[in-house]
């Protein structure tokens, strides 16, 4: 495959460059007004919804839906069950969405309520046995899914794929969002 010269000094490959008279910056528009951020967003987009379907089919054979996989992995990083209030917050998600996912979870047997220890009015999400084996089949989904997406790229384009989407969650947005 051949490779054009890319501004950031990294090797972009053909077929993937940049719409014409695009610079790179904010809100750059070509000659023909394209406007290339608005394009990358768009692509963004269109690939968050490819991963959701792709996430979504890999998952069936497992059960569960993606939110209530995303709830298993964010309970199983507490070093102890954590309160329903937690899960919700580090989820970015309002208390009750959790409830709903945990009612799903534990008629499942992935989890159970249990009270907490100093508080009786606060509850706990704990992993089952259940919970844990199947985290582990997620870990093959997600594997699986990424395959799927991944598939089209070589291994310097996912290495250069990783350090820009680092950059994009990493970063502290100003607004807040």
């Amino acid at each position: 495959m051949s490779t054009s010269d890319h501004p950031s000094g990294t090797e972009r490959p053909s077929g993937t460059e940049r719409p014409s008279g695009s610079r790179g910056q904010s809100g750059s528009r070509g000659p023909s007004g394209t406007d290339a951020d608005g394009l990358l967003a768009e692509q963004l987009l269109r690939l968050t919804r490819r991963l959701h379907r792709i996430q979504k089919h890999h998952l069936e054979p497992v059960g569960i839906t993606p939110a209530q996989s995303r709830l298993l992995r964010t309970v199983a990083h507490f070093g102890e069950p954590p309160r329903m209030a937690d899960v919700a917050a580090r989820l970015e998600v309002v208390p009750r969405a959790v409830t709903s996912l945990v009612d799903g979870l534990e008629a499942g047997g992935r989890v159970r309520r249990v009270p907490d220890p100093s508080n009786r009015r606060v509850v706990r999400i704990e992993l089952t046995d259940e919970g844990r084996a199947t985290l582990r089949e997620l870990r093959s989904a997600r594997r699986a899914a990424a395959e799927d997406i991944l598939a089209p790229l070589t291994v310097d384009q996912r290495d250069v794929l990783g350090g820009l989407l680092s950059a994009l969650v990493d970063r502290v947005p100003e607004s807040g969002c």
